[in-house]
């Protein structure tokens, strides 16, 4: 028996099992990695990109920017310190980074928190709870994403959370009278037992996806494509609404956004907050060019979130580390 190779695959198994735990756009799980000798590459895979609503890849690479966090957080947990080359190979975009071991340091109370949240965090999708975060937690989320090279900014005037609405509201509108969006859409919804491992489960879309003040994919296919206009009182179940924001917006950036994403979602669960989703502005890019311009500061928005109180639900299925997982 090859005890090197079993010990070997099993720290990869380690560190795909808690990657393949993160958030993705339409729970698409767009990734693949490669392991030798204990270290491991990230590669996007280019046949789970969604090409209607991500045809640039920036969502794909966020997505496995989170899931490059979880590595990281991974390696802490068991003692060592990531060593991460960020694509490593100019000639292969998709080839997003190499991981290596480094040297022993113990993991930090605040790391070992977020490693055992893995496998708690989920996506919210529908309203929250009356009760607002405190405040002090919002500067936390706001100190994590900064760690990871992002900002985090609150949309809190009126005028400011009615135009994202609308900004929201029109999006959402081309994408369900596009034939294709909604193809795409059914595409990526799943029957709650019908085996899948990846895809957004029916039993986790309850919701009415127009109930909150921002409105939400219909995965369903439940409401009516007149969507309802901005509200003039923010309803109270829609919670704190922030933008994740990058200075640059280049594949690096996307990498970094999807890491300091994944590290304040983490945060979140930590704190019993729960985050959803509302990124259709930032798929059309005239849609997205004019919340920069008049919210995000100038910068580039890579995700809309509303972070705030819910009973947690189940997370939507994963794909095993075999399945994902290849050696070299």
């Amino acid at each position: 028996m090859d005890t090197t190779h079993t010990l070997v695959d099993h720290a990869a198994n380690h560190l795909v099992r808690a990657a393949v735990a993160a958030p993705s756009v339409h729970n698409t799980q767009p990734w693949q990695f490669t392991h030798r000798e204990g270290e491991l590459d990230l590669y996007a895979d280019p046949t789970r990109r969604l090409l209607l609503s991500d045809p640039d890849g920036r969502e794909q690479v966020i997505s496995c920017g989170a899931a490059l966090f979880n590595i990281r957080l991974a390696m802490r947990h068991l003692g060592f310190r990531p060593v991460v080359q960020p694509f490593p190979d100019p000639s292969n975009p998709a080839h997003l980074a190499h991981v290596g071991w480094g040297a022993y340091a113990q993991p930090t109370t605040g790391e070992n928190l977020m490693y055992r949240a893995l496998m708690q965090r989920h996506t919210h999708r529908g309203p929250f709870q009356w009760s607002p975060l405190p405040q002090p937690l919002v500067g936390e989320l706001r100190e994590h994403a900064r760690t990871e090279g992002a900002e985090l900014h609150t949309v809190e005037s009126r005028c400011a959370q009615r135009h994202l609405a609308e900004l929201v509201r029109t999006a959402e509108a081309i994408n369900r009278d596009d034939p294709g969006h909604v193809a795409e859409l059914v595409h990526w919804t799943r029957a709650s037992r019908d085996g899948r491992q990846d895809g957004v489960p029916l039993a986790a879309c309850a919701c009415d996806p127009d109930g909150t003040g921002l409105a939400g994919r219909d995965f369903l296919l439940r409401a009516t494509h007149t969507l309802p206009t901005a509200s003039e009182v923010w309803p109270a179940g829609t919670g704190l609404v922030v933008l994740l924001t990058t200075r640059n917006d280049t594949h690096q950036d996307w990498l970094c956004a999807g890491q300091a994403l994944q590290r304040v979602l983490l945060h979140a669960t930590v704190r019993w907050t729960v985050a959803a989703f509302h990124t259709q502005p930032l798929e059309i890019p005239w849609l997205r060019a004019q919340l920069r311009t008049t919210i995000a500061r100038g910068e580039f928005p890579q995700m809309i979130l509303r972070p705030g109180h819910a009973t947690r639900g189940r997370p939507t299925p994963r794909r095993r580390p075999d399945a994902v997982l290849m050696s070299e």
